[in-house]
């Protein structure tokens, strides 16, 4: 157009000058899965095929992580076909990662008379027409990037919109999607021990009946990201406000709450340890293996299983305090307690630290001719092993079942038996006493 006066401009001119100055024109059928571009000019004559798959074209112009070019996993990817997918004339501004540089462009859609048939018209912003824009986001999102996503939900007309997913844009997605579908689409993406949970509080009805107009619920559970990583997450529903007590219209939003309940989990599990486990050699304390005695014995009765436990004492440790002092005796009862537990690992076992030199291994399905040879080999490991500065030492050893008539001290009644009984015998030894 070469005239100033805008009298002079006609539609076919803006039309002639928008043919030639857009960089990049698509027709695509969402029917068939194909796209033809009628125009490509810039970095689109490279970035885009001539033809090729519209879904393929979906995922790269926006369904990958904002800023680059990785794409989200194959799971997320089941939702491509429902973002192409346009009732109107949609238009915004996508970041497209080319040759490891991002460009902005400007998408407007427009839907044809034909179902599923499109208009794609892509336009790269120059720098200074997005800049104010790009800053703005960032100050939203240092406040905001801890939510991954959220959504607004209508339990009635089963619909889902204004959906944002954070770590592909920080614009609105476009989604076609009902309810009842994007449901049983993410559920596949919920840890496996949290799916039926969060099919309990995702439940239509169970929103209705348990979440009162204006009040939040909101849980935790394992949720794999779009890297293909579980991470913790807060899943969060909220009613909005209504004057209409039929209306069920929700926010619902995920959260990333993963560092904070790693360092959560962290504490507990030291919290756990301290309740749980000796502080010396870190296998269970007194109280843990009379928990776990307790429970053997409940196995039996109820499930009819079997059980054997022993005791084992280390012979002449007072010989190892006094000689080598403290310090070497307290480093022989890790070592003591680093020997059991290797060997027993991989067995249905569990050992702990009874008190002082004395420790208790409990071993299920065990008969007792198992129960005698497992505490023999166990005896004949810890006196082929060298511990620092001691040498070689021995344990006496004393074995018994677990019977549905026990209680936990007539269990270690016998036990104590046969472990005194494998002492008056000379010591580095095995007795059983099953009466």
């Amino acid at each position: 157009m070469n005239t100033d006066n805008i009298n002079d401009i006609t539609l076919e001119d803006v039309m002639s000058y928008a043919r030639e100055n857009t960089d990049a024109i698509i027709v695509a059928d969402g029917r068939t899965d194909t796209y033809k571009a009628l125009a490509r000019r810039g970095m689109f004559a490279e970035f885009l095929d001539k033809t090729g798959s519209y879904h393929d074209l979906i995922e790269k112009l926006w369904y990958h992580f904002n800023n680059s070019s990785d794409t989200v996993i194959e799971d997320y990817r089941v939702f491509i076909p429902t973002a192409g997918k346009f009732s109107g004339k949609y238009s915004r501004r996508i970041n497209v990662s080319f040759e490891g540089v991002t460009h902005v462009v400007q998408m407007t859609v427009y839907p044809m008379v034909s179902e599923e048939v499109y208009i794609l018209v892509l336009d790269e912003l120059d720098g200074s027409q997005y800049v104010d824009e790009t800053l703005t986001s960032k100050k939203v999102n240092t406040i905001q990037n801890t939510y991954l996503f959220s959504m607004y939900v209508d339990l009635i007309k089963d619909t889902t919109n204004s959906i944002s997913i954070t770590e592909l844009s920080e614009d609105v997605q476009n989604q076609k999607l009902k309810y009842s579908e994007w449901r049983m689409m993410i559920v596949n993406m919920i840890g496996p021990d949290d799916q039926d949970i969060f099919l309990e509080r995702t439940d239509p009805e169970y929103l209705k009946k348990n979440l009162a107009v204006g009040r939040t619920s909101s849980y935790d559970c394992l949720m794999m990201n779009l890297e293909g990583k579980y991470i913790w997450v807060k899943l969060i529903f909220r009613r909005a406000e209504t004057n209409n007590p039929d209306d069920f219209r929700f926010v619902f939003m995920v959260q990333d709450i993963h560092e904070s309940a790693e360092e959560l989990m962290t504490a507990l599990k030291t919290y756990e340890d301290l309740a749980l486990k000796d502080p010396l050699t870190g296998i269970y304390n007194h109280r843990q293996l009379e928990t776990e005695m307790e429970n053997a014995i409940k196995g039996i009765i109820s499930d009819q299983l079997i059980a054997s436990m022993m005791i084992l004492d280390i012979d002449y440790f007072k010989r190892v305090n006094d000689v080598y002092g403290h310090a070497s005796g307290d480093d022989a009862l890790k070592h003591f307690a680093e020997v059991i537990t290797a060997f027993i690992a991989g067995k249905n076992a569990v050992a702990g630290r009874w008190g002082g030199e004395e420790f208790v291994v409990i071993c299920y399905d065990t008969d007792k001719d198992a129960a005698i040879s497992t505490a023999d080999a166990l005896r004949r490991r810890i006196e082929d092993e060298p511990f620092d500065k001691i040498g070689h030492i021995t344990c006496s050893i004393g074995v018994t079942l677990i019977t549905a008539e026990d209680q936990i001290n007539t269990a270690f009644e016998r036990m104590d038996k046969a472990v005194y009984e494998a002492k008056s015998a000379g010591r580095n030894c095995v007795r059983a006493v099953f009466r």
